[in-house]
């Protein structure tokens, strides 16, 4: 057996201040949350497990009367919309009792951790570092609910969020439940360059990117933040020669995981591109004076198309002749059909367009559809 161990406040319904939702005032469920259950219920043969802290629970900071109501109601609307729950798990204690069977404690889930339940294909859906912590007590995988790209559920810097799906929404968190998570790593080293590179397209948009070259790296995070895509790149090239093998294996790297990630690409948008500009009938993206635009398809047969020209012999430290040629090698590496075209006066402004167009491009052909995942090709394949 495999199970889904679901948080209640925060991720079933939304959590007030108080973190008490003891009135029907306080009763709001979390957007996205009854679909994606219903759709996981009927697709999968996860077993719902609801594990919940409610501090004090039948004492007097929190009588039961104030409680039940609201989660009978909560658990009358789940079911009439085909949800149910196998297991109903509520620790009733304070946090300063240390109980083995509050949350991240797995006491309360002994029926669990017998040995009967496959803990690598299981689930923790959560809001709170203390849910990625019960996730690693179990020996499972968290996801966890992160609305804004901007926060985490809590500090970035603990540990315990390194291994964890953060997410935008319940629709999110049911696609990698359901169809995997699309995450993939490469290593590339040479006698001129070692490079390292993890992403995730499920993402959230968060970077972190060192390639030695200020400008491209500062690109590169163009592709992150506007393609909601999870990205960790670490490069050590050969700069004392030029800035050529950096940039082109980086390329390299990154098309080859962007292949990887996608996988059989079934239930993909497969082409992207900027969004439309309804005066020029194009799919366009500005950025001041420029206007450029880009368009792809992850078909499998790589392809580029480039028309952009470039005065200055460099921007930053990053050589205006290497543009073209990062392209080319992403195309060829991705084994994507890549278009650019870029028109305007200002170069910064003109290559930033690009690499921000390209990022809205990914963001679009890799949207996943669980509800047809079928290969986007009359080939059969891609």
């Amino acid at each position: 057996m495999k199970a889904l161990f679901i948080d209640r406040d925060g991720t079933i319904l939304q959590e007030p201040a108080d973190e008490q939702i003891d009135s029907f005032e306080k009763f709001h469920f979390v957007p996205g949350v009854i679909s994606a259950l219903r759709f996981l219920r009927e697709h999968t043969d996860f077993r719902f497990v609801m594990v919940s802290n409610q501090d004090g629970l039948g004492t007097s900071s929190y009588p039961e009367a104030d409680f039940w109501p609201t989660h009978n109601l909560m658990l009358e609307i789940l079911e009439g919309e085909g949800v149910t729950f196998d297991d109903i798990l509520i620790d009733r204690s304070f946090p300063e009792d240390n109980l083995p069977t509050r949350k991240p404690g797995t006491a309360m889930l002994t029926a669990y951790t017998d040995g009967s339940c496959d803990m690598s294909q299981s689930f923790v859906i959560g809001d709170r570092e203390s849910d990625a912590q019960l996730a690693a007590n179990l020996g499972c995988r968290a996801i966890l609910l992160s609305p804004s790209s901007s926060s985490s559920p809590s500090s970035s810097s603990s540990s315990m969020l390194d291994g964890a799906f953060l997410v935008p929404s319940w629709q999110a968190a049911s696609e990698i439940i359901y169809a995997g998570p699309r995450q993939a790593s490469v290593s590339r080293t040479t006698k001129e360059t070692d490079i390292a590179i993890s992403l995730n397209l499920d993402g959230t948009g968060k970077s972190s990117i060192s390639t030695g070259l200020g400008f491209f790296d500062h690109m590169l995070e163009q592709i992150a933040k506007h393609g909601n895509i999870d990205l960790d790149i670490r490069v050590r090239g050969d700069l004392h020669v030029d800035e050529h093998h950096t940039i082109e294996d980086t390329a390299l790297a990154l098309g080859e995981a962007l292949a990887k990630a996608l996988g059989d690409k079934r239930g993909i948008e497969r082409y992207g591109f900027a969004d439309e500009d309804p005066i020029a009938g194009d799919y366009t993206l500005p950025m001041d004076d420029c206007l450029c635009s880009v368009a792809l398809d992850f078909g499998g047969r790589p392809w580029l198309v480039w028309d952009a020209e470039f005065n200055r012999e460099k921007i930053g430290e990053m050589p205006t002749e290497m543009f073209l040629h990062f392209f080319k090698s992403l195309s060829d590496a991705a084994r994507m059909n890549l278009n650019i075209r870029a028109q305007g006066q200002n170069e910064h402004h003109k290559i930033e367009g690009i690499f921000k167009a390209l990022a809205r491009a990914i963001r679009m052909a890799v949207r996943r559809d669980i509800h047809h995942m079928e290969l986007p090709s009359s080939k059969g394949v891609l």
